[in-house]
């Protein structure tokens, strides 16, 4: 766990480095129709965050958990992240990883093989979602910075 929380730590600084430098009205262009802006998927981003906050902490108390999946596309268009603004939507999510770095950081090992199911899919282990998490996060920093 230790390899993916200093992963985890150098994809967060090295990204927001290159993310604070595009502008307002880049972050708000689409690459295509019916893709997300730059803007919608650090909002996507964002939920991403809190949903998995809520796994990472829950799934250490509760073994075998079941939680819900989330609509994505629902989240990202009832929150209008095509609004707000770009700068603020980074230090939110900056701040929120770095509490979720900090989280992470924090599980005591043995509580990484507790179970949890998210929607109808197969039960995976604490430390699989952790390891999800940063990869998804990773691909969608590709998708923005190329």
């Amino acid at each position: 766990m230790q390899q993916v929380i200093h992963e985890f730590d150098n994809t967060l600084g090295a990204a927001y480095d290159k993310l604070i430098q595009i502008t307002e009205a880049q972050s708000a262009q689409f690459s295509a129709p019916g893709k997300w802006s730059k803007k919608q998927i650090i909002g996507h981003l964002i939920d991403s965050a809190s949903n998995n906050h809520q796994r990472f902490v829950r799934v250490q108390d509760t073994d075998g958990l079941q939680m819900p999946r989330y609509a994505q596309e629902q989240w990202v268009t009832s929150q209008n992240y095509q609004a707000e603004s770009w700068f603020d939507l980074l230090a939110f999510w900056k701040s929120y990883n770095q509490h979720l770095l900090h989280v992470i950081a924090n599980i005591p090992t043995e509580k990484l093989a507790n179970t949890v199911q998210i929607g109808d899919g197969e039960p995976v282990t604490l430390g699989f979602v952790i390891e999800d998490y940063v990869k998804h996060l990773q691909q969608h920093l590709k998708q923005i910075l190329g």
